[in-house]
């Protein structure tokens, strides 16, 4: 499941420019944003919010896949339980 905006770029978390998974890199990169203008915005949530925005990241980090990757974290383990 990878999304595909109008310019034909897809969402996927890179391996370069990462500080922890690449979610915001990834997010950079699809939206056209700078990185660490939307690093400040996530990190403003999260104090905002007390930690929704922390949920929300590791939400993403599971289901935007890896850079390289076909599928996201969640899509190989829903293909790992079906197989069983």
């Amino acid at each position: 499941m990878s999304y595909m905006n109008g310019n034909g770029k897809v969402l996927v978390r890179p391996r370069d420019n990462r500080i922890i998974a690449g979610v915001c890199a990834g997010l950079a990169d699809y939206t056209g944003m700078d990185v660490n203008l939307l690093r400040v915005i996530v990190a403003l949530v999260t104090l905002i919010t007390v930690g929704t925005g922390v949920l929300a990241y590791v939400i993403a980090w599971i289901v935007i896949p890896e850079e390289g990757q076909k599928s996201s974290i969640v899509q190989d383990l829903i293909n790992k339980t079906k197989q069983s």
